[in-house]
């Protein structure tokens, strides 16, 4: 098991955290204009007031500012605690897909897993079963995860990742790739060149 800070994996878990509806109401109004709409499209929804639960399914995308997830069902609950969780799975043979995009860095998260889950308490996600973790920059991969489960935590910044028989990575272990900084802040430099030789 491996833990560390990891910045493209902290800013797909917020986007995460923010996207599912998850997360407090904004308080002031300064921070509800901040806060992007969020839209859950779906064949289907059952929302059980009295139980506290709502569920979404079949063709499940649910977009909130420039994060997209995608899924086969997303379960959304709430404790006696008033605690909330929340789980997207998909189909057999499918995968739950998250992609954020930052356009002024030129970066692209794209994490993948057979489920992902939330939970508000303890103010983690989880990518369960051949989880995929692999940031882009200008469309080219540069850090990637692998393993069975990827776990992030908000409040302390810290990863998780863990082997298993479910793994992504070879031999059923964690791998994990990292790009040298240099190699990163060249693909950015490449991609700024682009966009300004392309301007009128």
């Amino acid at each position: 098991m491996t833990a560390r800070r990891l910045s493209f994996c902290s800013r797909l878990c917020a986007g995460l955290l923010l996207g599912i509806m998850l997360v407090p109401a904004a308080t002031t109004a300064q921070e509800a204009a901040e806060e992007p709409s969020t839209q859950i499209l779906s064949d289907s929804l059952r929302y059980d007031d009295i139980g506290r639960t709502s569920v979404f399914t079949g063709n499940v995308i649910l977009t909130r500012g420039p994060m997209t997830l995608t899924a086969d069902r997303l379960d959304v609950r709430e404790d006696d605690q008033g605690v909330r969780h929340g789980v997207a799975s998909a189909d057999k043979g499918k995968r739950v897909r998250i992609r954020q995009e930052r356009p002024e860095q030129f970066d692209l998260i794209d994490a993948s897993g057979l489920r992902a889950e939330y939970s508000e308490k303890d103010d983690q996600i989880d990518l369960i079963g051949q989880a995929v973790v692999i940031r882009y920059i200008c469309g080219e991969a540069m850090d990637t995860i692998r393993g069975q489960r990827i776990r992030y935590n908000q409040t302390t910044g810290l990863y998780q990742a863990e082997g298993g028989a479910e793994s992504a990575g070879p031999g059923q272990r964690v791998r994990s790739i990292a790009q040298p900084r240099s190699r990163v802040d060249a693909a950015i430099k490449a991609c700024q060149d682009k966009n300004a030789a392309a301007r009128p």
